[in-house]
């Protein structure tokens, strides 16, 4: 298993290091070959925080986060939280196969904040005694992922086993780029699109 980890706001240290490869080598009986695990250790304040990403064999990601007062016993508590995972959906994990008859299509994530009124329009080229028209939202973060092939169903466990909002896939059923979300009452929704008739 390919293992790292990277060190945020405090000093890397090879015991926490390898007291985390110790503990993530506890997933290994229900995976004996995890691809790869990446850990963040952070610290804020009296905050120490740990991120865990594992990547699976079959294309499938494990992600947990957890944090406390001690470094030590974030690591046990995000540990105990993916191995409780693990557990709940071990046979579909393990049935799970990655699909040959897709191929991951690239999508992009973009986040976008409205300027503000009154802002400085020098940037934009515009001379003085010019009207100001606004020139619309600004983006401020993007990330680029890959819409892996899926049913509906391993899209809710995925979703589900890396504690995220939404999730863009690949139906596989019908070669479709969908999204699946979770809902405020807990449930989850699902947009399909369709070719344009």
């Amino acid at each position: 298993m390919q293992f790292s980890v990277t060190f945020r706001h405090m000093e890397a240290t090879a015991a926490l290091k390898d007291y985390a490869q110790e503990r993530i080598q506890r997933i290994k009986k229900y995976f004996p070959d995890p691809i790869a695990c990446h850990v963040v250790m952070s610290t804020e304040r009296y905050t120490h925080r740990v991120d865990v990403n594992l990547q699976l064999h079959n294309g499938l990601q494990i992600a947990g986060h957890e944090a406390t007062e001690d470094m030590y016993s974030s690591i046990d508590l995000v540990v105990a939280k993916i191995e409780r995972q693990v557990r709940r959906y071990k046979g579909k994990l393990r049935s799970h196969k990655a699909r040959t008859d897709f191929t991951p299509m690239p999508f992009a994530h973009s986040v976008l904040e409205e300027p503000e009124e009154g802002a400085a329009t020098a940037s934009a080229g515009v001379t003085e005694g010019a009207a100001a028209e606004p020139s619309g939202p600004m983006v401020v973060k993007r990330d680029k992922f890959y819409a892996n092939p899926l049913t509906v169903s391993e899209a809710i466990m995925q979703l589900n086993l890396t504690h995220a909002e939404f999730l863009v896939f690949r139906c596989a059923e019908s070669g479709q780029v969908n999204v699946v979300y979770r809902r405020e009452d807990s449930s989850y929704g699902l947009i399909e699109t369709a070719p344009a008739a």
